[in-house]
């Protein structure tokens, strides 16, 4: 009976052993998946702060195009004008050309005003008007988009040319 009884004794012991070997395997386990979930919630965070800033972009460009149709709109207002090339020149969104009596430089101020407020009233922020007698309109606005992450039309230093051709 002694015999009987000393045998299961190893049995317990092993899988006491067992179990101790083994303790800390489940806490690694979870430290390893929470790893694995925080480089995941990592990548997520920074794929949404890549996307708001491509969107900030696209807005960019969007309120630039609004820009050029505002102008192209007030000179199908005043066609003579625009036909005389009154409309013809750059301006500048932090040097906006003053207002005088004609219409055309009233429009070219507030167009100006609009692209300061909506581009950024910066040097780089212009707006060019050339007009043909034609009516054939061509309005090129740039401005920075470094703020994007995107390059620029072929420089790398942020800045956006976005070009409308028009017929009045």
């Amino acid at each position: 009976m002694t015999s009987h009884h000393c045998a299961g004794s190893p049995g317990r012991r092993h899988r006491y052993l067992y179990a101790r070997q083994q303790g800390g395997v489940g806490l690694i386990e979870v430290l390893i998946a929470v790893l694995v979930l925080s480089v995941g919630f990592l990548g997520i965070a920074a794929l949404q702060a890549h996307s708001l800033s491509i969107n900030n972009g696209a807005m960019s460009r969007s309120m630039a195009t609004v820009a050029s149709y505002s102008i192209l709109d007030a000179m199908r207002a005043d066609i003579a004008s625009a036909e005389g090339t009154a409309y013809n020149q750059t301006v500048k969104a932090n040097a906006c050309p003053a207002a005088s009596t004609s219409l055309a430089s009233v429009q070219l101020n507030l167009w100006c005003s609009q692209l300061a407020s909506t581009l950024g009233a910066a040097a780089s922020t212009t707006g060019t008007i050339t007009c043909g007698n034609t009516g054939v309109c061509t309005i090129a606005i740039t401005f920075d988009d470094s703020k994007s992450g995107t390059a620029g039309t072929g420089s790398s230093t942020g800045l956006q040319t976005i070009t409308t051709r028009a017929m009045l």
